[in-house]
């Protein structure tokens, strides 16, 4: 990140609730519900005041249409990146995800752990590069800004737990995401500091 004369201020939030063509994993698809819909509304009533400048999503269809309709409630423009995405599935690709073929990896990451690796897919390390990587291209473009940001709740409670200077990285282990819940950052050139976590304040 370069030098910022004013922090960026950034809201992260988890897309609204999805549909999936198929009950098995996989690292495409789903789209929103009439309630997901209902959501991304309401997450744009609600950052009116804030007056976002700009909305990235991840390149997934939840995230996207969860971001366009924010957008479009706010007069802005989406950009898009597949940074922002959730962490892959690796080789539970296809199957039912019972039981949680995730669990083991993503317990290691908030443990402090993130070489280990979801078997064929990421490490903890891989995901917080890419997703600091946009993090850091959002707050060098919107000095001074606020900007929202749509993505997803598994890579969101780990990454920004490592993004965050005043987080632990076992912040989120009792503190599930909702669907459009949203954690507020502040980046500048000291790095990035987490204001909320899904309505609750952090000190």
């Amino acid at each position: 990140m370069s030098d910022l004369q004013c922090a960026a201020r950034v809201f992260v939030a988890r897309h609204g609730e999805a549909v999936y063509e198929s009950e098995l994993l996989s690292d495409a698809g789903g789209w929103l519900s009439p309630s997901g819909r209902d959501q991304a509304r309401a997450l744009g009533e609600r950052l009116a005041p804030e007056r976002i400048s700009r909305v990235w999503t991840s390149d997934m269809a939840r995230a996207v249409q969860t971001g366009e309709i924010v957008a479009a409630a706010l007069g802005t423009d989406v950009v898009v990146r597949k940074g922002l995405r959730e962490f892959g599935v690796g080789d539970a690709a296809g199957t039912t995800g019972d039981p949680d073929p995730f669990a083991e990896t993503f317990a290691a990451w908030l443990d402090g752990d993130l070489a280990a690796r979801i078997p064929g897919g990421e490490s903890g390390e891989d995901v917080v590069e890419r997703y600091t990587a946009v993090l850091d291209e959002i707050a060098d473009a919107h000095r001074g800004e606020s900007v929202l940001v749509v993505s997803h709740g598994g890579v969101m409670c780990m990454a920004l737990s490592a993004v965050a200077r005043n987080l632990a990285l076992t912040h989120s282990r009792d503190l599930p995401m909702p669907n459009c819940g949203v954690v507020a950052l502040e980046g500048d050139a000291d790095g990035w500091v987490a204001r909320s976590w899904a309505d609750r304040p952090v000190s």
